[in-house]
């Protein structure tokens, strides 16, 4: 079983490897680290309404009319949802609600980005691969264009997309070089 700690290594291996390919691109990165390190206490954003879980990056390219807010996510697969018959990928659901927040509260766009590996989904079907690559679409996208949400998984349930909602980036190879 896969501890924590083996989750976030990995998580944080992805957010650096998108990091890295978003700085090849010319854009400057800012990561929103832990506010207690050791603590459990990921990156807010403190506003008069509430505390609310930031997304991991913040970045801006020269023109700084252009700034988004990154939410990194590093995937071993896509999961293959059989009542579907899609391939899809997700975060948690209160995780995602704070990033609404946010995207309501600032006047930069919130992007989820998903770096797929090329693992294989316990649900695979037989002779199929998942996809790979760099994922991703904007929150005011994705919000209108859930696949569905799930109650078992994470804290408080999560939320899936299919890949065919998202738009391919980059492949794989090109942000692991």
């Amino acid at each position: 079983m896969t501890t924590f700690e083996q989750k976030l290594a990995f998580g944080k291996a992805g957010e650096s490897l998108i990091a890295n390919w978003l700085k090849r691109r010319g854009y400057s990165v800012l990561p929103v680290y832990e506010k207690e390190i050791g603590a459990g206490k990921g990156p807010q954003v403190f506003t008069a309404n509430g505390d609310f879980i930031a997304p991991d990056l913040l970045i801006f390219g020269k023109d700084s009319v252009k700034v988004w807010w990154i939410e990194a996510k590093h995937k071993s697969a896509f999961t293959w949802h059989r009542i579907t018959s899609r391939w899809v990928t997700g975060i948690d659901l209160k995780h995602y609600q704070n990033y609404l927040t946010v995207q309501e509260l600032s006047p930069w766009p919130v992007w989820l980005l998903f770096l797929q590996r090329d693992g294989q989904a316990k649900d695979t079907p037989p002779g199929m691969i998942s996809p790979t690559g760099l994922y991703g679409r904007s929150l005011v996208y994705l919000r209108r264009h859930e696949n569905h949400r799930h109650g078992n998984w994470g804290r408080g349930g999560m939320v899936y997309w299919a890949d065919s909602v998202l738009i391919k980036i980059a492949d794989l190879c090109q942000v692991l070089s």
